[in-house]
């Protein structure tokens, strides 16, 4: 059991120090082919309070541009990223970020998209709200597509701004809510919905390594658009892992994109109905089926 204080979890794997959990964060950062908008998400994580994390890339098959802008930006933010590609066979967002989680080091993993930029804060309050037993699920701001155009094209960095500056852009309608970047104390109020795997997505999401494992991971039967963060929700909650409400806190800001194609969405609902009226846990294809020797392309750059 972990106690607060400095303490080790039985196997020696996360250290809490006064009550918060001093290990490596794993961040997994999804991407395919819009390397403008990951170029964004590195740069807010680059400048974040706390620098104990390492950047995983799952990427979904993007072509020769991301892995530049990649190896561009490990040079020049001081970022540690770990770049790990799969071909391009269509929307496998799943398999993608298991991939991820093989060559990831961190006792707990903080999911984020490559269009979901961070504020200064979120790997810091990620770390604050981090607790065995529980994963953390954020939320986000939508940014509006000119507004996103306008931060990509020239370079505006987002995360930087305040409350102020959200606020003209709200009143512009830049922006379509405030409330995630707000910085509210809920105490036990975080606890208050544990089981409701509704409302969670992957986009800004933090789950223990360990946990993750318990549960072989996401599913990769989820192929295309839709409900593989529903159901690795639906599996840690049937594991007996708990859901902890990051409202507040570690909202993210979201860039505008294309809706993705939903032609896979009532399959993959069928899918999602049929873990949530069973009490499976694991992965159908999960972490298990995907061997290390397949992630030999998966490349680790360290600042210069």
């Amino acid at each position: 059991m972990i106690r607060s204080g400095d303490s080790l979890e039985p196997g020696g794997e996360t250290w809490f120090k006064n009550g918060v959990m001093a290990d490596l964060i794993s961040v997994i950062v999804t991407t395919y082919n819009r390397p403008d908008a990951l170029e964004a998400v590195l740069r807010g994580l680059a400048r974040q309070t706390d620098s104990s994390f390492e950047v995983v890339i799952a990427d979904d098959g993007s072509e020769q541009e991301t892995a530049r802008t990649i190896e561009q930006l490990a040079k020049t933010t001081g970022l540690t990223i770990t770049h790990a590609w799969q071909p391009d066979q269509g929307f496998r967002a799943a398999e993608c970020r298991n991939r991820a989680i093989l060559r990831s080091r961190g006792a707990y993993c903080t999911f984020l998209d490559g269009d979901c930029i961070p504020r200064r804060d979120f790997i810091a309050l990620h770390r604050a709200l981090a607790e065995p037993g529980w994963f953390v699920t954020g939320n986000r701001i939508l940014l509006s597509p000119s507004l996103s155009e306008r931060i990509l094209h020239d370079g505006i960095d987002a995360d930087r701004w305040g409350m102020a500056a959200l606020l003209r852009e709200r009143l512009a309608g830049g922006v379509n809510r405030l409330a995630p970047a707000l910085r509210l104390p809920l105490g036990l109020l975080r606890r208050r919905n544990d089981r409701d795997w509704e409302g969670a997505r992957s986009c800004n999401l933090a789950v223990w390594r360990h946990d993750l494992d318990r549960v072989d991971g996401f599913d990769a039967a989820f192929n295309g658009w839709g409900l593989e963060d529903s159901d690795i929700i639906v599996r840690l909650i049937h594991a007996g892992v708990r859901r902890k409400d990051g409202r507040f806190a570690t909202g993210v800001l979201h860039l505008w994109h294309p809706e993705n194609d939903r032609g896979a969405l009532p399959d993959n609902r069928q899918r999602l109905d049929a873990v949530i009226g069973s009490d499976r846990i694991r992965a159908l294809q999960g972490l298990s089926a995907l061997a290390l020797g397949e992630d030999r392309a998966a490349v680790r750059l360290a600042p210069s």
